[in-house]
């Protein structure tokens, strides 16, 4: 008898995912604002149950700390509140607000006489993305994937399962909620063994983005044939310019380091023009000083 090999749980999470996403493809802009304001009030609605499960994270993640096994900067990641959770509902109708990336010409070239060639934004398909221990991505990326037509394969950080897992579970709530999107449109891995076969899936994924360390960027592209949108290492530099306003240089130069000192693209150096810096640099540093930030 021919040996026929079973399906895995990962397969059928892609292939689903890969039927989710013709579905996603040909909703409206106004029907996926629709549902991206639908997401949105079920993270405020389901707050509590966000946070009970973000505790059970903490609590077990606080133990790793003491052991020496995880460094606090994760565990900050790793936390939320109920202003974060309110956060995140807020960025994801700031999305659902954004113009509709699908269907933009974005160049015209005539090859000859009545022949013209036409670059025009599309839907990717299905996007696997592998991220650390930050819950608030969760919503972030699925927002994203939605406004621009596309299905979701995540894997985050273990430390942070049980946060993710209420996020994802509600997201997919709010899927249901609306008959032309499948809930298997997002779904959540769960193991390392689930990453390596999910970088086998050329057939199903059409996209990788890995959020992490230079070395792991580079581990996922060397395992995949599946295109990988990665990063090199963080270069988080602020500039104020000799002609900046210097209000909104205050402003931006503070937020982007105090605003989430724990995230990896929090500021980590700040230039100012030396015809500005004897005027600007006082004031900033007392502001930095004052909210706790070591300046060098």
């Amino acid at each position: 008898m021919k040996n026929i090999k079973s399906e895995t749980e990962v397969a059928r999470m892609a292939r689903r995912a890969r039927s989710a996403a013709r579905c996603l493809a040909t909703l409206s802009d106004t029907r996926r604002r629709e549902v991206l304001m639908a997401a949105a009030d079920a993270l405020f609605e389901q707050r509590a149950v966000i946070l009970a499960a973000n505790e059970r994270d903490c609590h077990a993640a606080l133990s790793a700390v003491e052991q020496g096994l995880m460094v606090p900067a994760l565990f900050s990641r790793l936390q939320t509140s109920e202003r974060g959770v309110e956060e995140m509902a807020a960025r994801v109708r700031d999305v659902a607000r954004l113009p509709d990336p699908v269907g933009k010409v974005l160049a015209t070239i005539e090859l000859d006489q009545g022949l013209v060639l036409y670059k025009v934004s599309c839907p990717l398909g299905v996007i696997g993305i592998i991220f650390e221990s930050r819950p608030d991505v969760v919503p972030q990326v699925a927002a994203l994937a939605l406004k621009s037509g596309n299905a979701l394969l995540l894997k985050g950080g273990v430390e942070a399962m049980q946060t993710n897992q209420a996020l994802v579970s509600i997201w997919r709530a709010a899927y249901s909620r609306f008959d032309e999107i499948p809930e298997d449109a997002i779904s959540l891995l769960h193991t390392r063994e689930d990453v390596t076969e999910m970088l086998a899936l050329e057939d199903d994924i059409d996209l990788i983005i890995p959020r992490g360390s230079k070395e792991f960027v580079h581990y996922v592209a060397s395992q995949s044939q599946i295109p990988v949108l990665g990063h090199g290492e963080g270069l988080c530099h602020v500039y104020i310019d000799a002609a900046a306003d210097l209000k909104k240089g205050y402003d931006v130069a503070f937020d982007s380091k105090v605003q989430y000192p724990a995230a990896c693209n929090a500021a980590e150096t700040l230039l100012v023009h030396e015809a500005l810096a004897n005027k600007f640099l006082p004031e900033m540093i007392a502001r930095f000083q004052s909210a706790g930030v070591e300046v060098r």
